[in-house]
């Protein structure tokens, strides 16, 4: 069993550890998890990790958000990983901080990263984990808030958001997409 986790994000420092980059957060903190390292490949930063009898293509796509597709779908193909078997991990503005939500399929949401993987793709039926970031900003600072770093009282709820996002990703690969959404779309992260 074969699975191509995406982790959405921007490369550069400048980008490092914003809300926005959440996604590679979580894929480095499974690769990490699992005794895996990333290297350089074609349109990613790649880890394979072997763990009870699966094998995860980890990525974090380096060709910026708004192409994330294009690597996605690379690895994909290169991998022959079927579409129910690849989980995009990506920021949402419409959850709040303590709530992720995993779903099968879904809308953009207005997120470009996902419109990216949509037209590539040529559909929105492809399992998603989103990780609520809030949406605490004033109207028309959207592209500040989500390129900005955690505020300090923040940190700890999102540490511990990224470890259970881990075992979501854990859940999703042995135990399947509905358990997955039943264990944690109704959970409640907070301190």
């Amino acid at each position: 069993m074969k699975f191509l986790i995406a982790g959405l994000g921007n490369v550069g420092n400048e980008y490092a550890h914003t809300r926005h980059n959440i996604g590679f957060d979580v894929v480095m903190a499974f690769v990490q998890k699992h005794g895996g390292t990333f290297r350089t490949d074609r349109l990613a930063y790649v880890a394979e990790v072997k763990w009870k009898a699966r094998i995860f293509i980890c990525i974090c796509p380096t060709t910026y958000m708004n192409l994330s597709g294009k690597a996605v779908k690379y690895w994909m193909d290169k991998e022959k990983i079927a579409l129910e078997n690849l989980l995009v991990v990506v920021d949402d503005v419409a959850l709040p901080l303590e709530k992720m939500r995993i779903r099968a399929g879904g809308s953009d949401g207005g997120h470009n990263g996902l419109k990216s993987l949509q037209e590539v793709l040529g559909t929105t039926a492809y399992p998603k984990l989103r990780f609520g970031v809030g949406n605490n900003y004033p109207k028309g600072a959207q592209v500040d808030f989500v390129l900005g770093k955690w505020r300090k009282e923040e940190e700890p709820v999102v540490q511990k958001k990224i470890e259970a996002s881990v075992e979501a990703i854990e859940t999703f690969a042995t135990a399947g997409i509905n358990t997955s959404m039943n264990k944690y779309n109704n959970l409640t992260i907070a301190l």
